[in-house]
């Protein structure tokens, strides 16, 4: 079948590289893709929040499926678009509709959702500009650090997490002012969760689900996990902290009453769920949803799974799914990403990449990357992901900085630590 991809980051690099193996992959389009995503298929200069132009080249370029990398195509609504014209309710939809995508779309909406289906999570309250004193007030009956998040989607940036109550305070004030534009409209407050945080991925029809490899992410830029919080700064898969006993927590208390409540409420689910955990002295609690794979998790989860994809996306879509057994590689892998300098804040780009033939024993998923008079740049904060595998994740972690100190760009930086807190 011919495949349309939609994204341009590490995770769609990583799905291009996993799809492309699949016998049941003809033609794969990736839009827009980066300067990676070409060697396993066509890129198509298209924005992926258009989705006339989606409808397009889908007809144009006989598409049978869709896969969405990002979240906000699912949030606005796409797999909706797409069922409600006849001319694509044959094509397959990886992603859910778009009320269900509010599980990532709306923090208020997934706190409600976790707490009518009695799913761990931290105790929160909601609140709006018109309820500014109500939220004024309820920091000061809280005890510090005071978590604040945005509503909305804000770009991985909506968090904030601070020791000051006046601090708090302030920043509440300035996001329900629009610091955060409509995103934070309404701002959740809720209660801090000390423990060490790590990622559950499911793909589901909203009945049946399958379990995908477990990973932890590195989100600060700074060794230590310390500074400003990134998209993402690397990854390792399995994680050594996650056993069986807390698995069957993760599955008993999370995964299944999501699953059920999906279920109840009749939302549309046809897609992966992204479960952002912490381990609370061996209890799993809900951070958030993603309705969407992470990244840069994805660069870690694929190639540990040695199941076709592409057959598993597509019997998800088609109700068959339970007649899957996942497998996962036995050995560990890591992911070590290269940002350019000034990352996450203020960065140049259009900087010439270079000795990435000199990388040996890792996979090369490019991310912020693109072509230019012949030569790769930099077009993004997170540029390149490394992921190798070995017996352990240090070993694994150990062969990506190897390759990391290969290639070049100018302002190259990455943490040298990833995995440290295993």
């Amino acid at each position: 079948m011919n495949i349309l991809l939609l994204g341009s980051g590490g995770r769609e690099s990583t799905f291009a590289w996993k799809m492309k193996q699949s016998p049941l992959c003809d033609q794969l389009f990736i839009a827009p893709g980066n300067a990676g995503t070409q060697t396993y298929g066509t890129n198509l200069n298209l924005n992926p929040l258009d989705f006339e132009a989606v409808k397009a080249s889908v007809q144009a370029n006989n598409i049978q499926m869709v896969v969405v990398g990002p979240e906000a195509p699912l949030v606005e609504g796409i797999y909706d678009f797409f069922q409600a014209d006849e001319a694509l309710q044959h094509i397959h939809i990886i992603g859910p509709s778009k009320e269900a995508a509010q599980l990532e779309g709306s923090k208020a909406f997934a706190k409600s959702f976790m707490e009518e289906f009695n799913i761990p999570t931290a105790a929160y309250q909601e609140f709006t500009l018109a309820s500014l004193q109500a939220g004024l007030d309820y920091i000061d009956q809280q005890t510090p650090p005071i978590v604040l998040k945005a509503d909305g989607l804000a770009a991985g940036k909506g968090v904030l997490i601070l020791d000051d109550k006046e601090e708090a305070k302030q920043e509440l004030k300035a996001m329900l002012e629009g610091k955060f534009g409509q995103a934070s409209n309404k701002v959740v407050i809720e209660a801090f969760l000390k423990g060490i945080e790590f990622s559950v991925f499911v793909l589901t029809d909203g009945k049946s689900w399958k379990l995908l490899p477990v990973a932890k992410d590195y989100k600060r830029i700074g060794e230590g996990d310390t500074g400003l919080n990134t998209g993402g700064m690397g990854a390792v898969s399995p994680v050594p902290f996650v056993d069986e006993a807390l698995m069957k927590k993760v599955i008993d208390r999370i995964i299944q009453p999501t699953i059920d409540g999906i279920d109840k409420r009749q939302l549309i689910y046809k897609g992966f769920v992204f479960f952002g955990l912490i381990n609370v002295g061996g209890d799993p609690y809900v951070i958030e949803y993603n309705c969407r794979m992470g990244d840069p998790e994805t660069e870690v989860v694929f190639p540990r799974l040695k199941n076709d994809l592409v057959a598993l996306m597509k019997d998800m879509d088609e109700g068959t799914l339970d007649k899957h057994t996942i497998e996962e590689e036995e050995r560990s892998a890591a992911a070590v990403i290269l940002v350019s300098g000034g990352y996450p804040e203020a960065y140049d780009k259009g900087k010439v990449i270079t000795q990435m033939d000199a990388v040996e024993g890792s996979l090369v998923f490019h991310a912020g990357t693109k072509e230019k008079d012949g030569q790769i740049v930099t077009n993004g904060g997170r540029v390149i992901a490394l992921t190798s595998f070995g017996a352990d994740f240090a070993q694994a972690v150990a062969i990506s900085k190897t390759n990391a100190e290969k290639i070049q760009f100018e302002g190259k930086y990455y943490r040298t630590d990833i995995g440290f807190d295993l």
